[in-house]
């Protein structure tokens, strides 16, 4: 599948993979089945595929991601922004650039919006500014999960911290908060779509109860809308049961969901 096809199929928004879908596959079978359900990117995770600590294994990950003709999208480190872990962070920028991905997925913090203490707030915001220095000096993005416990756990917040930081190579992600109705979490993606580089697509409900990606059709259809011609990413997450069998069911639902109205699939082989 060429780039330009692609892009063209899916409305300008990179369809893609979380390589931590499926921790308990090797890296090799996760690009080789992500390749198979017409998928582009994998955002390879930090804890099982590609630890920054062995250099080796994460250029044989790239090696893996370069034969089935994957790209590598985003590095998902768990590395957060406290005073106690930015010691630690330049050596997941240079992860990051042996994996060939541009961009870094991080945490916001160890605290969440609410909880946080002036103090902590300001920690965070100094430790994320260090580390987009850091990583603008690999050539890379930045970007926290918009995700709970952390200071981007709210889009209030998400917005506030992205301001404090102040960083050009600074934006974030977005995923559908937890028991949160469609339209509440669509008013929510449109106020930082400007700022979004990549979603985290699920179908979680209630609670963490994963569903087909199709359960919430009208969430994706219309998130994904939103961000069409931004040069976003679409990343499956958790899939129901962690089952790879149905990895490319909900390829071909993501898929379908950033198509435009009536526009039809356009995958080369």
């Amino acid at each position: 599948m060429t780039d330009e096809s692609s892009r063209n199929a899916v409305g300008g928004i990179r369809p893609g993979l979380c390589s931590v879908t499926f921790r308990r596959l090797p890296a090799a079978e996760v690009a080789r089945r992500a390749a198979g359900a017409g998928l582009e990117v994998i955002e390879w995770g930090a804890d099982v595929h590609a630890p920054a600590a062995e250099p080796d294994t994460v250029r044989a990950v790239r090696e893996a991601t370069d034969r089935y003709g994957m790209a590598c999208c985003s590095y998902g480190s768990y590395f957060r922004a406290t005073r106690d872990e930015l010691a630690g962070f330049p050596a997941v920028a240079r992860a990051a650039v042996l994996l060939g991905a541009p961009r870094i997925r991080v945490w916001a913090g160890a605290a969440g919006s609410r909880s946080a203490s002036p103090g902590e707030r300001q920690e965070t915001v100094r430790c994320l500014r260090e580390a987009a220095r850091i990583a603008a000096g690999h050539g890379l993005l930045l970007a926290p999960e918009f995700h709970g416990g952390t200071l981007t756990d709210t889009v209030a917040s998400t917005a506030r911290l992205l301001d404090e930081v102040d960083a050009e190579n600074v934006r974030t992600y977005w995923q559908p908060p937890l028991d949160t109705p469609d339209e509440e979490a669509l008013a929510g993606l449109a106020e930082l779509a400007d700022r979004v580089c990549a979603v985290h697509a699920f179908s979680w409900w209630p609670g963490n109860n994963r569903l087909p990606l199709e359960a919430r059709s009208h969430l994706w259809t219309a998130a994904l809308g939103l961000l069409a011609g931004r040069g976003t990413e679409a990343l499956l997450e958790f899939v129901p049961g962690d089952d790879p069998e149905v990895l490319a069911r909900e390829a071909a639902a993501l898929r379908g969901f950033a198509l435009p109205d009536g526009a039809e699939p356009n995958i080369v082989d």
